[in-house]
């Protein structure tokens, strides 16, 4: 759940034609956006509505689709990986509206791509833009289908089958790398905080938020010269929403884990001027998923004399849930317009199990 970045995109694909709306403060997503601009924003009473909410939400001016895996190799050794793409509006569009022809240029939203591979302690990152309505990017409901130029995620011939494919460099390079991925969706999705209304600070500024949780996967992962079988699991995000992070929020620590017990937990933190906001999600192995307040949550950086905090303390006393999150040695710095962590994580304590951690606005190495 990144998502202070967006905006950068607007400003290198389309300076000098059309400026993005901006605020103060981190990274400048720092007001949250006006109620005279056009956009949609959501809020509580705003309807997921499925498999529409897989598409873009021209109306709104900010979304992305995430993906993160633990995986392992044949060996048994951990291998993660995150694909993410966003798009920033900057003008809206109602969905009746006819998409523009792409001889014109338009400057309707702009398209960026993210994906990562993390193993034995490497990290490998790679960055995609486009312009939107050229064809270049796009993302579509039914068949579900999101693509920037050769990097896709497609749905297969059942809707709960897709295939993620990312390849970066030219093959049999030593710097090229490649993943070709499987993925069996099971179960509904999770709708987070109040029906799928997740809010991002206590005076109410949020986006709509709902994830699949239950993800198998199966492929292979190419390194340099070396192709690695893989299987695992999944969690998959969609998020959408016209509002920028406050003023004085300073970044984000978000965190989703598959438990050993079959459970899994999702929170994050807003971290503020004056302390922090957090939210999550408490999804059962057996029951129905319970949103969690932020006084339920406890989260807290364990010092390692890093500049950032790789290992956390998480407690949910209401879930018995005591667990510290461990990132693996290494660098897991996603290096490209705007740098942010992206790790995978190991759980130990009340629970065991594997995850993966986003970090934003920590001091750049």
């Amino acid at each position: 759940m990144l998502r202070w970045l967006i905006p950068v995109i607007a400003s290198v694909l389309l300076a000098g034609c059309s400026e993005p709306g901006t605020g103060e403060g981190f990274a400048g997503l720092g007001g949250a956006v006006g109620t005279d601009d056009g956009f949609e924003q959501p809020g509580p009473g705003t309807e997921l509505v499925f498999p529409r909410d897989f598409a873009p939400h021209p109306g709104h001016r900010i979304e992305w689709w995430y993906l993160t895996a633990n995986l392992k190799t044949e060996n048994g050794e951990p291998l993660g990986l995150q694909w993410t793409q966003f798009r920033q509006a900057i003008e809206p569009r109602q969905l009746e509206e006819s998409v523009p022809e792409p001889s014109g240029w338009p400057l309707q939203a702009a398209w960026m791509a993210h994906a990562a591979v993390s193993f034995k302690g490497q990290h490998w990152f790679g960055e995609r833009l486009a312009r939107g309505d050229l064809g270049q990017a796009g993302a579509t409901a039914e068949p579900f289908e999101v693509w920037l130029d050769h990097w896709t995620l497609t749905q297969g011939e059942h809707p709960d089958q897709w295939q993620v494919k990312i390849r970066q460099g030219q093959p049999d390079m030593d710097d090229y790398w490649a993943f070709d991925l499987e993925l069996t969706v099971q179960g509904a999705p999770v709708a987070h905080g109040v029906d799928g209304f997740s809010a991002k600070s206590a005076s109410g500024e949020g986006s709509m938020y709902f994830s699949l949780v239950d993800i198998e996967v199966i492929g292979q992962v190419t390194l340099g010269r070396e192709t690695l079988r893989v299987s695992g699991l999944a969690w998959f995000d969609r998020e959408w929403s016209s509002q920028f992070l406050k003023a004085g929020q300073q970044g984000w620590d978000w965190f989703a884990l598959h438990l050993d017990s079959g459970d899994k937990l999702m929170t994050f933190q807003l971290r503020e001027q004056q302390g922090q906001f957090r939210s999550g999600t408490w999804i059962p192995a057996d029951g129905e998923p319970a949103a969690l307040a932020p006084e339920q949550i406890k989260l807290e950086p364990m010092a390692d004399g890093g500049a950032v905090p790789t290992r956390w303390r998480l407690t949910v006393p209401d879930h018995g849930v005591d667990l510290t999150l461990s990132a693996p040695a290494g660098d897991y710095t996603n290096d490209g317009l705007y740098p942010y962590w992206e790790s995978p994580l190991t759980v130990s304590g009340s629970h065991s199990g594997v995850g993966y951690m986003e970090l934003t606005g920590y001091p750049e190495r």
